[in-house]
């Protein structure tokens, strides 16, 4: 059995019911899942003692990509997070096509994992509108990122 962070920011709800599923995934696969609103995380707990961390974020922003209100803090303080390094991390995001940045904040959770030399699992999961109406694309997902933690 794997454990397993789940850190989201959410605005609407969206980003907090996809974190909600992708654990429920998980726990249904006999892993250890911990899902914490970012206002309740720290970066420095990121990775340690677990097997897996995930982190999402919504995007708002029109001219430029912003994230979350309450995620924003949270990642300008990953730089201190060198504990990532090597660790495995997978990125999901929930978005409105209509924007020029479509999903934009996991682009720059991408970049800060790359700097960070974090072993990012497959492609990130990009969300666009109603989570429930992506609910097959979710778990098609969480599938693959458990599969990089089975034993």
């Amino acid at each position: 059995m794997a454990k397993v962070l789940i850190v989201y920011g959410s605005t609407t709800g969206n980003t907090q019911r996809v974190a909600e599923m992708i654990a429920a995934y998980l726990v249904e696969k006999q892993h250890e899942g911990e899902v914490k609103n970012v206002v309740r995380a720290l970066p420095d707990e990121l990775g340690n003692g677990y097997d897996l961390t995930l982190l999402g974020s919504s995007t708002w922003g029109e001219d430029e990509i912003e994230f979350q209100d309450d995620f924003d803090p949270f990642y300008r303080e990953l730089d201190t997070a060198k504990q990532l390094q090597g660790k495995k991390v997978a990125l999901f995001g929930c978005g409105d096509s209509s924007f020029i940045h479509f999903c934009g904040a996991v682009d720059l959770l991408e970049l800060k994992m790359e700097d960070l030399d974090a072993d990012v699992i497959g492609e990130s999961l990009r969300i666009d509108g109603d989570p429930e109406e992506a609910a097959e694309e979710i778990a098609a997902w969480a599938e693959m990122v458990e599969r990089s933690i089975r034993p």
